[in-house]
């Protein structure tokens, strides 16, 4: 009898949810555990890191960091494939979840976190989850718990936009990227179930989890649903992907992809993550770069160094493909090729 995998996660952890969502559509066996006070001594057990996603397998391994675990399962349970076998599609999908994990995580973190109405929401709901389970059971005392765990919560994570790069210079240019992706990505997806064709991709999952995190919250909801309501049949879709057919090649989808790939890899992701790259490798304090004609600058910090890492990861899988051909005049055209090439 196959054992089932544990997924240690959250619903408002974006990393979280693009894992679960993968699980399902590879239909892998697992059980969904929602990291809690009352699960922490097991979690402990196997996480090297106080983060989730953490993946338990039947041997008792522990996994954690979304796209390694994405591609660990990915070689493992080769029969459903979730992503494109062939250049250049391949590439490009990894591209965007790795602009999904670096940026579009500030859009959705900027979002939740700088408006109070969107502040309360989150930290309301982050406590209930962090509550003991029997505390549930009692009506009055969960809700004093519950209001002031979420208050300690609302205080502590609307001190942290830095972290993200969020400020007074950055917060319109994350916003404005936000909404251009929506707007770029709703005119794509009007063609087609997914980013690439009828079976969804890393791309899909990493995009995904975090826009349906931001959909959750009360500020970017009442956007999306207003403005880029074609975006909802893909929101619940993802939810619980199914196969619909196959992938697309890059003829068909050039059209409405292009756009996505060169405004917002090609013009901010990428010059964005270069430019931290460089400033981390001088020591500075802070990185500043234009981005489409427009000052960006923060400080840097300890969470910079993972903005390091997936650049290089994706200069590495770049320098590995032996056919670049093709691929080399897409990411030319998107204004990405100079960012990739070391």
């Amino acid at each position: 009898m196959t054992q089932d995998y544990k997924i240690y996660g959250a619903e408002l952890s974006p990393y979280s949810v693009k894992v679960r969502s993968f699980f399902r559509f590879k239909k892998i066996p697992h059980k969904w555990i929602i990291r809690n006070q009352s699960n922490a001594k097991d979690f402990q057990k196997f996480a090297r890191l106080p983060i989730v996603p953490l993946v338990v397998t039947p041997d008792l391994q522990g996994l954690q960091d979304s796209t390694p675990i994405m591609d660990y399962f990915e070689e493992n349970y080769p029969e459903i494939k979730t992503n494109p076998e062939r250049q250049p599609l391949n590439f490009l999908s990894y591209l965007l979840e790795e602009y999904s994990d670096e940026w579009g995580n500030k859009q959705m973190f900027h979002y939740r976190w700088k408006d109070k109405v969107d502040q309360k929401s989150a930290a309301l709901r982050i406590a209930e989850n962090n509550l003991p389970t029997y505390i549930k059971y009692l009506p009055i005392v969960n809700s004093i718990m519950k209001n002031q765990a979420s208050k300690i919560i609302q205080n502590r994570m609307s001190q942290r936009l830095w972290v993200i790069g969020s400020n007074e210079v950055t917060e319109n240019q994350i916003c404005d990227s936000y909404e251009e992706l929506l707007s770029l990505l709703e005119a794509h997806l009007s063609e087609r179930t997914y980013i690439f064709g009828e079976r969804p991709s890393f791309a899909d999952f990493g995009l995904w989890g975090q826009i349906y995190n931001s959909w959750t919250d009360p500020t970017p909801r009442k956007f999306i649903e207003k403005k880029y309501k074609g975006m909802l049949p893909w929101i619940n879709e993802m939810m619980d992907p199914k196969m619909k057919g196959d992938f697309e090649v890059w003829e068909t989808l050039s059209s409405t992809l292009m756009p996505i790939l060169k405004e917002q890899v090609g013009k901010v992701f990428l010059p964005w993550s270069d430019a931290v790259t460089k400033s981390m490798e001088k020591e500075s304090d802070e990185v500043s770069i234009l981005i489409k004609g427009k000052e960006f600058t923060h400080s840097l910090g300890g969470p910079q160094k993972y903005h390091v890492k997936s650049l290089k990861v994706l200069r590495n899988r770049f320098q590995e493909i032996k056919d670049q051909e093709d691929l080399k005049d897409i990411l030319s055209e998107a204004n990405c090729l100079e960012y990739l090439i070391t």
